[in-house]
């Protein structure tokens, strides 16, 4: 009898591995960068398809249409490559990126902010923003938010979508700016208008959570005042002046609230610390009326408070000349890093890679927490104090008021990658220095300390050039290539 050909109830089925990896590559050439990473965490067959050439060269070529996929033997795929080249990007090892300079109030800068394409900055009780984009293209204006009535004390970005002003899906991804001020209110600011405006501190605010607090859909905003007060604001309640909002008043600190963090691990716990170096921490799940204590331990630390931060069950604190690391769970410390010579001015932590850096003078100092002895890297060459810095995955920026270079530094080593002026070359024999500085990815804004009112913009996203000069040499003379410049006069008339 002839052989019959299987009948269909009987074929195997078709797997997605029945497809060579060239076969599947060619597929993904219409999924996303976040598609291609999902693929790869699917099986050890897909990671083989996802990091396939044919794949990263296309995004490569999306990412930087200009630029030549470079050769090198160090590098052994065009994965490699891309990641190689946005890394170096992130940690701003370019001589050319896109500047812009701004001149705003003949003030000095109190804090800035990068909101995507927003630029946001203080000056005394003002609030001014601009759209970036806008701004490079010759169209944009200055919005000027002018109801604070004293100094802006704090400055905070929340999601929209967990206040009472998210309206839809259009707005999942928007940002809502919370300030505080020395005029004892607090205000919500959205669509360059104040929509909220809270008040209940007897005295100045000096400061707020860096998170909202609590896991359900009614999120708790905390405050610290000169008071000696915690106060829990409900960002859901409805109402122009939000007298619905205070929710509890919490008491315990005898001096001023210095800073305050929402724990990692519990997102109902607060810890917070005074002027006088008393760390209290607080189960905003316990509180009730008025007058109610929700605090669940207590702990001090030695020294002035400096910074303060929560990652899961942990709480670093930087005060006087050290850093405590003190376990949430049993308000027991686990762990000092070793005492600075010098007092410290500034702290960042990036506890994903067990590492925290501190700013002294002259200098900043990278830890890792698993090594207590001696620091991992000496991030030196700065004059005076080093009261600024940030501290990402990639990089490390540092800069001070005595100082018109901000530096940035290899997170992983500490190794220095650039150096850049923090004004306009023609205004540094003018300008003593940095006083405030906001790093959001590829993008850095610096605010000279004058009263000038200079802001330079610096975008290394699409820059072409790498720095080749030795890490001493500062780069300055060479982010003039690619320069705009505005100030507020101009966009007023433009109006």
């Amino acid at each position: 009898m002839a052989n019959q050909s299987p009948s269909p109830s009987n074929a195997s089925p078709t797997n997605i591995t029945d497809l060579d990896v060239d076969s599947l590559a060619r597929c993904a050439d219409y999924l996303s960068l976040q598609d291609i990473s999902n693929m790869a965490m699917a099986s050890r067959f897909l990671k083989k398809v996802a990091y396939s050439d044919s794949i990263w060269l296309r995004f490569f070529r999306e990412r930087w249409p200009q630029e030549i996929l470079p050769k090198s033997s160090h590098i052994p795929g065009v994965r490699e490559a891309y990641l190689a080249r946005r890394t170096a990007l992130l940690q701003f090892k370019f001589v050319d990126p896109l500047v812009a300079d701004f001149y705003a109030e003949p003030k000095y800068f109190d804090h800035i902010l990068l909101d995507k394409n927003d630029l946001i900055f203080t000056q005394g009780s003002l609030i001014q923003t601009m759209n970036i984009d806008s701004f490079l293209s010759g169209s944009g204006s200055v919005v000027r938010l002018n109801d604070h009535k004293a100094r802006i004390t704090c400055m905070r970005l929340f999601p929209l979508n967990e206040t009472s002003l998210f309206r839809g899906e259009t707005q999942r991804e928007e940002n809502i700016l919370v300030t505080s001020s020395c005029d004892h209110s607090i205000r919500l600011w959205w669509k360059g208008a104040s929509q909220r405006c809270f008040r209940g501190h007897n005295g100045a605010v000096t400061t707020m959570s860096d998170k909202l607090l609590g896991d359900g859909i009614d999120k708790i905003l905390a405050s610290g005042g000169e008071d000696g007060t915690v106060r829990l604001w409900s960002l859901g309640s409805s109402g122009k002046r939000g007298q619905q909002a205070l929710r509890a008043t919490l008491y315990g600190h005898v001096k001023p609230i210095a800073l305050m963090s929402v724990a990692g691990h519990k997102s109902s716990l607060l810890a917070t610390i005074s002027k006088d170096s008393k760390v209290r921490v607080w189960d905003v799940t316990t509180s009730s009326a008025v007058r109610s204590s929700c605090c669940v331990g207590m702990t001090s630390v030695p020294g002035t408070p400096v910074s303060m931060k929560c990652h899961e069950a942990l709480l670093y604190v930087a005060a006087g000349s050290s850093v405590a690391i003190i376990d949430l769970r049993t308000m027991q410390k686990v762990n000092n890093a070793p005492k600075y010579s010098q007092k410290l001015y500034s702290f960042a932590v990036m506890p994903s890679k067990s590492l925290f850096c501190t700013g002294g003078v002259g200098k900043a100092m990278l830890w890792d927490v698993r090594r207590d002895t001696h620091p991992v890297a000496e991030l030196d060459g700065h004059a005076g104090s080093v009261t600024l810095l940030h501290m990402d995955q990639y990089k490390i920026v540092t800069g001070g008021p005595s100082d018109i270079y901000v530096n940035a530094w290899e997170a992983d080593t500490g190794g220095k990658t650039n150096s850049l002026m923090c004004c306009p070359y023609e205004d540094a024999r003018t300008v003593p220095g940095c006083s405030a500085i906001s790093v959001d990815g590829y993008r850095i804004v610096t605010a000279a300390n004058d009263v000038e009112g200079i802001l330079l913009f610096r975008d290394f996203s699409n820059a072409t050039s790498p720095v080749l000069q030795s890490d001493n040499e500062p780069t300055s003379k060479f982010w003039g290539q690619q320069s705009f410049s505005g100030s507020e006069n101009s966009d007023e008339e433009k109006d």
